[in-house]
């Protein structure tokens, strides 16, 4: 849908502290001259550690912060909680 959207789509990883595992930002969209990291999740969105370590890396550098999922719309502490259904809107 992102990509349908016109939007251009990249990937982006960042080691653990521990270096074996990395956190993961399933889509990251330029938006201006800045990003917005966009975060996929079929369950469990509760937790979003890949979306605040990617958040506080780059905080000066991020216009808005996303998370797809299967529930209703909502805005909590900065994060747009977007249902599956509106991503074509993003």
């Amino acid at each position: 849908m992102l990509r349908t959207a016109g939007k251009n789509l990249f990937y982006h990883t960042i080691p653990y502290a521990g270096g074996k595992k990395y956190y993961e930002i399933d889509f990251v969209i330029p938006d201006k001259h800045k990003i917005s990291p966009v975060e996929v999740k079929s369950s469990g969105y509760k937790t979003h550690k890949s979306l605040n370590q990617f958040c506080a890396k780059f905080s000066d550098r991020i216009l808005n912060k996303y998370l797809i999922y299967t529930k209703d719309y909502r805005m909590e502490n900065g994060v747009e909680y977007i249902p599956v259904y509106m991503t074509m809107f993003l």
